[in-house]
């Protein structure tokens, strides 16, 4: 659950509990490539899991990123 502290998060997660890069990347006000190297270099703050051979993002990892706890 998305805490109401991020509603930005909130209306962009839509009750799901993992994004696709580009709705990640603009939940936390960063680019989809940078998202991507994280993924790639593996020396980002959070970690994506793979659906399908795509790249998605945890919402809850998202929040804690927003939170400064990642």
């Amino acid at each position: 659950m998305v805490s109401t502290n991020f509603p930005e998060l909130a209306a962009v997660a839509q009750g799901r509990d993992v994004l696709p890069t580009n709705e990640a990347a603009a939940a936390i006000n960063r680019a989809p490539q940078t998202l991507r190297k994280w993924a790639c270099l593996e020396n980002g703050p959070i970690r994506p899991v793979r659906i399908n051979g795509r790249l998605a993002w945890h919402v809850s990892d998202l929040q804690k990123l927003l939170q400064g706890d990642a």
